[in-house]
């Protein structure tokens, strides 16, 4: 048998592939079926940070940095514990990343404040000297897509069962309540801020995209 497949190429490359595709499915296939199980202590994003974390795709922040800390030495000892698959249950999509033009901001929360964050968005050389990082100083005066937000929560809610409203768990409620929510959390986040036309605008019930985007970044633990 295996003499007459190594004197017919083509017949030994398909009967190679098929064994291969077979061999693929019967390990892939089983874990399709599983949901990752959440982490103890990991929650569902707020709807203001959720609304950060649209900032962060909108603006291709994941081009240059990965949500994905590796079991290595070198890499936990920069950025903390690797990652584990419970930790993004509640995330749709993935932000994993495949580049490093920047650092992995997976624990970035552990370790940078609103206020690191507020100066680096502005101005990143003035936090990160010799920084390619660009300025995203429009977010300071975008508004925030509060009510996107919130239709991705409500969906996830009722299609992947996240459990929102549970104890414990952030509250969404109808979108006026959310709405009011992500404003108290926006406030919390613009007392730390020193941008007076920040600080302004929430006070006048409006959340720029800086202040959501903190908000998300501030999650990532």
């Amino acid at each position: 048998m295996f003499h007459f497949l190594e004197r017919n190429p083509f017949l030994f490359t398909v009967v190679l592939f098929v064994t291969v595709a077979w061999a693929g499915l019967v390990e892939v296939l089983p874990d399709f079926a599983k949901r990752a199980q959440p982490l103890v202590g990991t929650k569902p994003y707020t709807v203001l940070q959720l609304a950060g974390r649209h900032v962060y795709i909108k603006d291709s922040c994941n081009a240059c940095h990965s949500q994905l800390i590796r079991p290595f030495k070198s890499e936990t000892d920069r950025y903390g514990p690797y990652s584990v698959s419970g930790e993004y249950a509640y995330d749709r999509p993935f932000l994993w990343g495949s580049k490093r033009t920047g650092p992995d901001l997976h624990r970035i929360g552990n370790y940078r404040t609103t206020d690191w964050h507020e100066n680096h968005m502005w101005d990143p050389t003035s936090v990160v000297p010799g920084s390619i990082m660009p300025p995203y100083k429009h977010m300071f005066t975008n508004i925030a897509d509060i009510e996107t937000a919130y239709a991705e929560a409500l969906t996830v809610k009722k299609v992947f069962n996240v459990p929102y409203d549970e104890e414990g768990m952030p509250k969404l409620g109808t979108l006026e309540e959310a709405k009011a929510a992500a404003l108290a959390e926006a406030k919390e986040i613009a007392a730390q801020m020193k941008n007076q036309k920040v600080k302004d605008a929430v006070a006048a019930g409006k959340i720029p995209e800086i202040v959501a985007l903190i908000a998300y970044l501030n999650s990532l633990k």
